[in-house]
């Protein structure tokens, strides 16, 4: 057989894997913490600078309609497992179900290729008392803060790959957690690859140690508007390392955030007390108070943006809806990767929105706290109780819409309380 035939059959052989590489991109997962969508410039927020995130919307694909639990535990269980908290009987804050890891989002990635990390916020255990667990739900490598075990930002507690850190007390935390994930991506450029960055910005310091953490270089903690302007900067800094890596043509970016912004935020501690300040952002004229813990707008409505350069064309919008379930069967069906058996799974795949495919996308969303759930579509909200709100008129969701209503004007009101009751049925068997 002659060299040229052999270089033929080895470039025909090579061909479906060189192919599968490009269609199966690398995944940088990039979630904010305590983040609405009203303090972003591209969702026509002006009270914060964040020209990174804006530009990354021009680049790419923003949605209008993305929703989160409205706190981060619940959030972080559902996108790790693609499945709603009632479904897993509400994981108790801090754990994640022992029966449920190996059913993850990351496990299915890496069992699919990939390579997966994880650097930021862990909140699913204590990682002094269990420094393997991110490992046994899939992730490779982390890089991750001790949670309500020490600081997050200066003089952090980082856990690296089961071992406590020595050499960071210098270090601003988010820059520690930066470096890591740059340095993953670097390693690992040759092969498909999951980075998870899970911000620790712009979430307050811990506040239930026994004493204070330490300030910042300022003498206090870092206002709201200071940590989402360093929030914008580290997205920055990571889309850089994709680009100059030579990596923004196989690199699916996705930015989103676990809830929405936060009523308070701590600015300084006296006498072993925290002092928060209230917050409210503007978008546009408008005055948002933070809503974090509150199913409503403020506490669930949640930034997306993704960036695929090549692939997803610059300055689109997108009015598909969107819940924290969503990403485990996305992310799988973008890698080529085999969902979690024996399980049902929520999450619908907006795969094809990012391929510029036409929409088929989920009829509903859902969200939850605790006992109290709505189901919604962009513009009709039903609450598990039977109060509807009509979030066209009535975005700051007071004014329940009345049952039975018969006015001509109501018909559409009456057609979409009977769809999302059939939803609710449809997801609690009632």
């Amino acid at each position: 057989m002659t060299r040229r035939v052999l270089l033929q059959i080895a470039v025909a052989v090579a061909a479906p894997t060189m192919l599968a590489s490009v269609e199966r991109p690398n995944v940088v997962f990039i979630l904010a913490d305590d983040l609405g969508q009203e303090t972003i410039g591209c969702y026509g927020g002006a009270s914060y600078g964040t020209p990174r995130l804006d530009a990354l919307a021009r680049a790419g694909l923003r949605f209008e309609h993305c929703y989160a639990m409205p706190v981060c535990h619940p959030t972080r269980v559902t996108l790790l497992s693609g499945r709603y908290p009632f479904r897993l009987g509400h994981p108790r804050w801090g754990t994640y179900p022992p029966g449920e890891e190996r059913r993850t989002l990351v496990h299915a990635l890496r069992d699919a290729g990939y390579a997966t990390a994880i650097a930021g916020k862990w909140q699913l255990t204590l990682l002094r008392k269990d420094p393997e667990h991110p490992h046994r739900l899939g992730f490779d490598e982390y890089s991750l803060f001790g949670w309500h075990e020490g600081p997050r930002y200066y003089r952090p507690l980082i856990w690296q790959n089961g071992t406590l850190r020595e050499d960071v007390a210098g270090r601003y935390g988010p820059d520690v957690f930066c470096d890591f994930l740059i340095d993953f991506m670097e390693r690992h450029r040759e092969r498909p690859f999951f980075a998870f960055y899970s911000m620790a910005l712009c979430h307050d310091v811990t506040d239930d140690l026994e004493r204070p953490v330490p300030f910042g270089p300022r003498g206090r903690y870092d206002s709201y508007r200071e940590m989402v302007e360093a929030m914008d900067d580290r997205v920055g800094r990571v889309v850089d390392a994709v680009d100059r890596l030579g990596l923004a043509g196989r690199t699916l970016i996705v930015f989103t955030a676990d809830n929405g912004t936060p009523t308070r935020s701590i600015i300084t501690a006296r006498d072993g007390r925290y002092i928060r300040e209230p917050i409210s952002s503007m978008r546009g004229s408008t005055v948002v108070p933070g809503g974090k813990g509150a199913l409503t707008e403020g506490g669930t409505r949640v930034p997306l943006i993704a960036r695929w350069q090549g692939v997803i064309p610059g300055g689109q919008v997108s009015g598909e809806l969107v819940d924290c379930s969503d990403f485990l069967v996305t992310f799988a069906e973008l890698a080529g990767a085999t969902l979690p058996a024996g399980v049902t799974l929520d999450g619908r795949s907006f795969a094809h929105v990012l391929k510029g495919r036409p929409a088929s996308g989920r009829r509903w969303a859902y969200a939850e706290r605790g006992k109290t759930s709505w189901v919604r579509t962009a513009r009709w909200k039903l609450y598990r109780d039977g109060r509807l709100f009509d979030l066209r008129d009535d975005p700051g969701v007071e004014k329940p819409i009345a049952a039975g209503a018969s006015a001509d004007a109501d018909e559409e009101a009456r057609a979409s309380r009977e769809k999302l009751q059939r939803a609710l049925r449809e997801l609690f068997g009632e």
